[in-house]
């Protein structure tokens, strides 16, 4: 499966040599992102190399396409974090300027809660909060032929991205994709009928009888079957049709969509992708604010576990994905 994220991190040649290492890249892109009052999309008013040195605000910015098949889109934003200097404002190396500041766009808004939870991750990790801006891409434009890549072609060259930096890209494997777990026999034969029901035969539970319908305490929900973490609480919201919606999964990789015809209708069904469970259905009828989808999800098929039991039972990782929800 195709994705693309837009890295922005000092001299854009440096970031386009190590991102084109990683396995799973299909192609980069170097060019201007975000500049002042574009609008939101990978559409933009042109902007030229020179405008931008001027001071036009846009940043130095690489459009990465990748594989998610190959590696998840963690993998690539933590390889990319790990290889600037996440302090630093408007400068990288002995570049300084604002089209040098540092940034992560996203044009599918489910990459909002993978961003936010490295860059989260990050944070723990150094002590203090990154200067690195995350949001929506507002615009791209493709930088002049000769800066596409630049250290390629000059082999001499060099840039602010350490040489070690560089012999790590080329080393990185990707993880082993433990958050899809198969199936856990001991959970799967402690199932209750109605959850045997919905997650090994497709079943549906009634409207308004599940237990997490009404629930909105912080939170994670995990597949009932294998303990993965699927939904955070603060991606839930009231759509009022008797099953727990949310706008996005934690992470998107680890959903698998199917195209349902049953009942002489077209929709689309939501799996669990490492168990296989049946989850619910997706629909592009959800608030726009938030996306515009409604994963509408059985109770019964998720296991809910509090932000209060979060650390203890090994999804410590998460919280900064629910503190601060709930009612």
């Amino acid at each position: 499966m195709s994705k693309v994220i837009y890295l922005a991190g000092g001299c854009f040649w440096g970031v386009e040599r190590l991102l084109a290492q990683l396995p799973g890249v299909i192609s980069t892109e170097v060019g201007y992102a975000n500049g002042p009052g574009e609008p939101v999309g990978d559409h933009a008013p042109p902007v030229t190399y020179d405008a931008v040195c001027a001071g036009s605000g846009h940043a130095e910015t690489v459009r990465l396409a990748y594989d998610q098949a190959v590696a998840p889109s963690r993998f690539y934003l933590e390889q990319f974090l790990r290889a600037i200097d996440p302090l630093a404002v408007g400068r990288q190396g002995g570049d300084v300027g604002i089209q040098y500041r540092s940034g992560v766009y996203w044009t599918d808004p489910a990459d909002q809660v993978v961003v936010e939870l490295e860059l989260a991750t990050l944070e723990r990790r150094i002590g203090a909060r990154p200067a690195v801006e995350s949001g929506p891409l507002r615009g791209f434009t493709p930088a002049e032929e000769w800066h596409q890549r630049y250290l390629d072609k000059h082999p001499g060259g060099h840039c602010h991205i350490a040489p070690a930096a560089l012999a790590a890209a080329r080393q990185a494997r990707p993880p082993e994709p433990a958050g899809w777990a198969p199936a856990d026999p001991e959970r799967v034969a402690a199932l209750s009928p109605l959850a045997r029901a919905v997650t090994q035969d497709g079943a549906t539970e009634r409207p308004f009888t599940g237990a997490y319908d009404s629930l909105f305490e912080p939170g994670v929900y995990v597949d009932v079957t294998s303990g993965t973490p699927l939904f955070a609480s603060s991606a839930k919201f009231d759509a009022g049709c008797g099953w727990p919606a949310f706008a996005r999964p934690i992470d998107r990789a680890a959903i698998r969509e199917v195209e349902d015809l049953s009942y002489d209708r077209r929709r689309t069904e939501v799996r669990s992708r490492g168990s296989g469970a049946h989850l619910g259905h997706v629909f592009a009828d959800g608030p726009a604010e938030l996306g515009g989808l409604r994963y509408c999800v059985n109770s019964a098929a998720l296991e809910f576990v509090p932000a209060s039991e979060m650390v203890a039972r090994g999804y410590g990782a998460y919280l900064p994905l629910v503190e601060g929800t709930g009612r």
